[in-house]
C-alpha cells in the first residue's frame, strides 16, 4: 500500500500538476499587484479614487452598495485585459509549432505532412513542400 502511494504521489502528472499551481498562485500574485499598485493608481488619477466602494444608495432600511460591485468588475475586467495581453506577447514570442498532419485535397481526411498517398481514400498526394 505505501508503495502504491508513493507511486500515485510522485507520478509524472501529480508533480507536473502541483508545480502548475505553486506558479499559478505566484503568478496571480503579480498580476493582482499590478492591477492594484499601478493599474487601479492610473484609474485613481484619473477618477480621483481607486476604489469606490463608498458609492451607495438607500432603499427603505436597505443600502445597495453599487460601489463595491463597479470596484470588483473594473479590477476583474483589468485582470483579463492584462492576462489577455501577457498571453499574446507569450504567443509572439514562442515560435509557430511545426505542422505534423495536412488535409487530403480529394477526401479533405487528415494525413500526415510527408504521406505520398492518402491513407484514407488511398488516392497520390503531392508532397508537401
Amino acid at each position: 500500500m505505501l508503495k502504491e502511494f508513493k507511486d500515485f504521489a510522485l507520478k509524472g502528472n501529480l508533480v507536473e500538476l502541483a508545480v502548475a499551481f505553486v506558479l499559478g498562485v505566484a503568478f496571480a500574485a503579480v498580476v493582482t499587484s499590478l492591477v492594484d499598485d499601478v493599474i487601479m493608481q492610473v484609474v485613481a488619477a484619473i477618477f480621483g479614487k481607486p476604489d469606490f466602494s463608498d458609492l451607495t444608495f438607500d432603499i427603505g432600511d436597505g443600502v445597495i452598495r453599487y460601489g463595491s460591485f463597479l470596484t470588483a468588475l473594473v479590477t476583474f475586467l483589468i485582470i483579463a485585459w492584462v492576462l489577455f495581453l501577457i498571453v499574446k506577447a507569450v504567443q509572439m514570442a514562442m515560435p509557430p509549432a511545426k505542422a505534423s498532419q495536412r488535409d487530403c485535397p480529394h477526401c479533405l481526411s487528415s494525413i500526415p505532412i510527408a504521406a505520398s498517398a492518402c491513407a484514407h481514400c488511398t488516392r497520390d498526394v503531392q508532397p508537401a513542400a
